[in-house]
């Protein structure tokens, strides 16, 4: 795996899609002051919606809801995070 760009917020989000154009971008639930689930909305509209997982310190089961109507193919606890599970879930997806 490499990572090939970091952003703070849903803008940098969709400007780094733009011009990276990854396989997958982890989209932490808490995205600066913004909502990871408000940036996955924006990037799918903006036809980056494959390889999108969410990723958090929080359960699954917190958020089950909300990721089922994302455009997400999945979430990681960052505790789980590694290129085996990213790989999983990319496969999956």
């Amino acid at each position: 795996m490499i990572v090939a760009g970091l952003a703070g917020n849903c803008a940098e989000a969709v400007e780094c899609a733009r011009a990276l154009r990854p396989d997958a971008m982890l989209i932490d639930i808490r995205l600066g002051e913004e909502s990871g689930f408000d940036a996955a909305k924006q990037l799918a509209a903006e036809g980056q919606a494959a390889g999108l997982i969410m990723i958090s310190t929080h359960r699954e089961t917190d958020y089950a809801d909300l990721i089922a109507e994302s455009p997400v193919i999945g979430f990681l606890n960052k505790t789980d995070l590694s290129a085996a599970a990213i790989n999983r879930l990319l496969g999956a997806g």
